[in-house]
């Protein structure tokens, strides 16, 4: 494994237990069959977005509860390690890899029908402020319940 997040593979797979599934629709393909390589940061998306919610710490729309903060994605990454095809089944399994003062890193492993990883990944949630557009730092009580919950959900 080439990806720079991760030191020891069989270690790092053992920390995920919550998965999203997808299934590769045709329109997600190209004319050989295989997955469009943007696609992995949607499934990422959809990922991220079901695990967070079923940790609990979604955050609510800002325009419906006039949130004075908001979580984006700093950055993003994904590294391919074998072939998707047209109606494969993915599992994406997500993980919160670190929580740093304003921001969770957050790791991504995408396997197959067939158990096979696909391809891995890893994103930054950093914590804004939708008035100057700048980091947000988390409480104490936001960062300690974001530790507890990876610790918990690994």
């Amino acid at each position: 494994m080439k990806a720079n997040y991760i030191k020891n593979f069989q270690e790092w797979v053992k920390d995920f237990s919550f998965y999203t599934e997808v299934r590769v629709r045709f329109s997600e393909t190209d004319m050989f069959g295989h997955m469009n390589n943007t696609v992995s940061f949607i499934y990422f998306e959809q990922a991220r977005i079901e695990y967070l919610r079923h940790l609990g710490v979604l955050m609510p729309l800002a325009a419906e509860h006039e949130a004075k903060s908001i979580p984006i994605v700093a950055d993003l990454q994904c590294d391919y390690i074998n072939q998707v095809f047209f109606n494969d089944v993915l599992r994406i399994y997500t993980k919160i890899a670190k929580v740093g003062n304003s921001s969770l890193d957050i790791h991504y492993l995408a396997k197959n029908q067939k158990d096979e990883v696909c391809f891995t990944g890893r994103g930054t949630l950093v914590q804004m402020d939708i008035r100057t557009g700048k980091s947000v730092p988390l409480s104490e009580e936001e960062k300690a319940q974001l530790v507890s919950l990876s610790t918990i959900s690994h």
